[in-house]
C-alpha cells in the first residue's frame, strides 16, 4: 500500500485524465477464462495515483487458484506502465474480501448474459 499521500484538489484535477487513461488501460486486460476485462469483472479493488505519477493497483481474481495469475499480474503492470504519463506501477494481489458476482459492472453482467438489474447470485461463474 502506498503512503497515505494527501492530494490537493488541484492534484486531483491534474491527475484525473491520467486516472481515466489507467482505467482504459486496465480494461484492455482480460481474464483468461472469462471474456470480460478485469476492470468490469470487479477485480480491481483499489486504484491510486500519487503526485509522482506512480500507480498502485490492488486486485484479486475470481478464484484463488487462477492458473494464469502471474501472467495477468505481469500484464496489468506492463499495460499500466505503458500508459503515457505513468512513471511506475505497483500491483498487489489480495483475496480479502473474496470476489463475488456482485462486483460485476453492468457491462460485464450484460456480456455474461445476466440481467444488470438483478443483484441475485446467478450461476455460471
Amino acid at each position: 500500500m502506498p503512503d497515505k499521500e494527501v492530494l490537493t484538489p488541484d492534484d486531483v484535477k491534474e491527475l484525473a485524465p491520467l486516472y481515466e487513461a489507467v482505467v482504459i488501460a486496465l480494461k484492455q486486460v482480460y481474464d483468461p477464462e472469462i471474456p470480460v476485462n478485469i476492470y468490469d469483472l470487479g477485480l480491481i479493488y483499489e486504484l491510486h495515483i500519487s503526485k509522482s505519477r506512480e500507480v498502485y493497483v490492488k486486485m484479486t481474481f475470481t478464484a484463488p487458484t487462477c492458473p494464469m495469475a502471474e501472467e495477468v499480474l505481469a500484464e496489468v503492470k506492463h499495460t499500466v506502465e505503458m500508459t503515457p504519463g505513468v512513471n511506475a506501477c505497483h500491483v498487489e494481489l489480495t483475496f480479502e474480501p473474496p470476489w463475488d458476482q456482485s462486483l460485476l459492472s453492468d457491462e460485464a453482467r450484460i456480456a455474461l448474459g445476466f440481467d444488470p438489474d438483478l443483484d441475485g447470485d446467478e450461476s455460471g461463474l
